[in-house]
This record gives C-alpha cells, structure tokens and sequence, in this order.
C-alpha cells in the first residue's frame, strides 16, 4: 500500500510540520528553519534553508497557487515566503506576541489564517498584508485549523479540547468540546459527502487528540437549519496521543500520526497500513495534492516519503464509504473494482463477459457460481461467496436506524447496555470506555456509577429488525 522511498535528515531538531505544493515539498522544525525540496528527485532548493524566525517553527503551509509559503514560530511572528526564489515576502505579528501555533492557507480570497498559544486567531490579506478580522477561543491555546474547500467556513481546535466552527467574518457558529486531552490536529476533506435522503451535501471533518482519538465528523450548512455539526464514528487503532491527521485529496483515505514511530493510513472504516519507520513520535503528515506521495516528520528530526500503490482500490472502499452509491447500484466497472479490493481479480474478466452489476452480484448463489459461471474449485466457490456475503451484510447495515448503532463503534449493538449518563452501547465497547475513562462518550460529563444495565428492550427490538431484513 504504502513504499518508502525517500528519507530527509537534514533538520537537527524535531520535525513539526510538512506540506506540499504541486511542485515542492516544505518542512519546518524547532531548529527555527524552513526547508523546501522539489518533488522530482527531492533535492533540497538552492535557497534553502529559510531561515528568520527566532524561536521554533511550528507550522508551514503553501497558499493554493503555490507561490507562496506560510511558516509561523514562537516568536510570536507568521512570515509569508516567495516559494520560487525564497525571498521573505512579510513579517506578520500576532497580536500580543504570542506565540503562533499554527497557520492555514483560505481557497478564496487570498487569505491568510494565524492561530497563537494565547487562543487568538488572526486573518491576515496576503496582498495588502493587513489585518482583516481577528478573534479568540475562550481557554487554550489553538493549535489546529482547517478551511473548507469553498473556504466559506474554517474550523480551529484548541488545548482545551475544543472544535469551533467560524465563517468567513470570524463569527463563531458551533463550538463543541470534542477531546478530553485537547485537539492536536483537524483536517477537512475536499471532497464533500451526498445524503441521499436529503439532498444535503456534508463536509467530511477529522479530528485528533491527546485522548489517543481519531474522530469524523459531518458538517452541514443550510439556510434553513444554520450549522449543524454530525459526530459519525472514532477510528480504531490509536493507543497513545494522536499528533497529526490528513486526508488524501480524493477524500478516501486519512493518515495519522501517533505513538512512538507509527503512523496510520486508514480508509473510514479500516486500518489499511502501519508505517513503522520513525524512531520517535511521529508529529505530522501530509498527502500531496497531485500526486501519489505521502510524507510524515518526527522527533526523530526525519522526515520519510512513501509511495502509495493507487492501482488497486483499497479493501472496503465501496462498502464502508458513505459518499459511494449502494450496492445494489453499482455498475460492472465498481464489480470489477471491488472484485480487485477483495484479492480476486482473476475473476473480472469472467463477471464482466456475463454482465454481472451490483444487483447481479448480490443475487448470485453456490448453484450459480458453479452452473452459470462455471467456477469449478469449491475453495474458489466458496471465498467469494463469503465475500458476497459479507458485502450483503454491509449493504444491510447501510439502513440501520440510528438507535441501533453503539454511538462508540457505530456498529450495530448486539449486547446494548444503558449507561447512566442515559444513553445505551454496545457492551464490550462500553466497557473498554469506562476503563480508561469515567466520562460519557456522548457528553464528556463525568458518570456518577460505572453501573451498565442490560437494554433488554433495544435488544428485541434490533432482533426484530434483523429478521425483517433477512425476509
């Protein structure tokens, strides 16, 4: 899935952030320097080191054309860089001094977002190099923010734990307190997810912390309902503080950083990699935007290049990404690709000679297989039966009503329990919760009792549900 190919050793202090132009590759690091490498052989830019800041640099980032890169220090500065020749462009001070922790790039207007230990935000025009709009979050340093791809909205998250939602004018829509520990790291998706049902189109967020957690969330705008802000699911594999989260640019994968020396590419549902090869905390992680290259830094003062293997979808691509149509709808081409995403390609060309789409494919049998297909090995008959079978059930899960998903997990609950926060779970997932921690996973409440009680009526009423569907 994910190759090696490249290894950047020239910082001599902790990497602390990574970014990617179309062109060009951009580190920065507590030894106060920027470095920027072409993306053709990876060689480091005549102009490079960037240096000017004082203390640590603890972010960079490329505005959407390219020409021009953002790094922001501890000393209480945020300095706009011609990417082409390195030239310092503009020294842009924080309000206060305090130190700027983190700094975006807006899609539209040429924008420029700063966020300091001191919970200030400042939103810099990067022609005119004036002050536009600025604010705060109340309690916390920020250390995270991420605009929407339509830049009408950017969100910012902050050591006290909080998501905050801002729209173009800094007013301040949604604020919720989303990791115990404090956030570390949010990244929104460009590519947004349709609901069916409704029409809406969501923005698809993630959001890490120092609470070992991964979560996704759905942000909805509309006139009518105003911001509306939708917890989907926490991703599973983390066991120590999460420092850094990206999605790919199609939106179907994200990789994060964690631990010491692991790093995670998932799609929504799965773990499809570890990458183990930094020897320290591994601080950031970023997708390049037109080609398939991943790079992650760490306390380990490296930063490693991995070549991602696109050719063949990732397992469970289809089934458990919301924004692809339903099975039942799937045309030959997306059989064929979930065929490869199953380790059965062998069989494309065979499904495709007999037409088989989405609808076919759920409908087919052992007898099928055998007298219609023709496949004659009973170990082959059998493999893709299973994974027809559990294709069905994912279809299945698809529909299930919100009330029978463990709020944890977001899987349907076979032991649901009520916790006395007064919400019910799946028992193991609740179990493992209340071990680490004695807060409500709903509202972050404290819990007065660890007691669980047995949802006897959820469970017969999911039961019930089931024999529907098998009908």
């Amino acid at each position: 899935m994910a190759t090696l190919i490249h290894t950047l050793a020239d910082h001599s202090d902790d990497v602390n952030c990574c970014a990617f132009s179309s062109s060009c590759l951009a580190t920065c690091s507590l030894d106060k320097t920027i470095r920027v490498y072409s993306l053709s052989d990876f060689s480091e830019l005549p102009y490079s080191p960037l240096e000017g800041h004082a203390y640590a640099v603890h972010c960079c980032c490329f505005s959407p054309s390219g020409r021009l890169l953002a790094s922001c220090s501890t000393d209480g500065t945020t300095a706009l860089w011609d990417s082409r020749d390195g030239r310092r462009l503009a020294v842009l001070q924080q309000p206060g001094a305090s130190p700027v922790r983190v700094c975006r790039f807006s899609p539209e207007p040429p924008c420029l977002l700063a966020g300091a230990a001191d919970g200030s935000l400042v939103l810099w025009n990067v022609q005119s190099l004036k002050l536009c709009r600025s604010g705060k979050v109340k309690g916390g340093s920020l250390m995270a923010c991420a605009f929407s791809p339509n830049g009408n909205f950017f969100v910012t998250g902050s050591s006290s734990g909080d998501l905050t939602i801002w729209d173009d004018k800094m007013r301040c829509l949604y604020n919720e307190k989303a990791h115990d520990l404090g956030v570390t790291c949010c990244d929104i998706s460009s590519h947004p997810v349709s609901d069916s049902e409704n029409g809406f189109k969501y923005f698809q967020m993630a959001s890490c912390g120092q609470d070992n957690q991964i979560k996704l969330w759905l942000i909805l705008f509309a006139d009518f309902l105003g911001v509306q802000v939708k917890y989907k699911c926490t991703l599973s594999g983390h066991s120590a503080p999460v420092l850094a989260c990206a999605f790919s640019c199609d939106g179907q994968m994200i990789v994060s950083g964690f631990k010491i020396t692991k790093t995670l590419l998932q799609s929504t549902g799965n773990t499809l990699h570890t990458l183990s090869q930094h020897t320290r905390y591994v601080t950031t992680c970023a997708f390049a935007p037109h080609s398939p290259l991943l790079a992650t830094g760490s306390m380990d003062k490296t930063v490693h290049i991995w070549q991602l293997d696109l050719k063949q979808p990732c397992a469970g691509q289809y089934v458990k990404n919301e924004s692809k149509v339903a099975v039942e709808d799937w045309s030959e081409d997306d059989v064929s690709a979930w065929l490869c995403a199953q380790d059965l390609s062998d069989f494309v060309g065979l499904f495709k000679m007999n037409n088989i789409d989405g609808k076919e494919l759920l409908n087919l049998t052992k007898e099928s297989l055998a007298n219609e297909l023709k496949i004659e090995s009973l170990g082959l008959r059998s493999k893709v039966l299973q994974k027809i079978e559990e294709l069905r059930m994912t279809t299945i899960s698809v529909s299930v009503p919100d009330e029978f998903l463990c709020p944890i997990t977001r899987e349907l609950m076979n032991d649901p329990v009520i916790a006395t926060d007064g919400y019910s779970y799946e028992r193991e997932a609740m179990e493992n919760w209340i071990s680490n921690r004695r807060s409500s996973p709903m509202t972050n409440l404290p819990l007065h009792s660890l007691l669980l009680t047995p949802n006897r009526t959820l469970k017969m009423a999911i039961s019930r549900w089931l024999e529907t569907q098998q009908k």
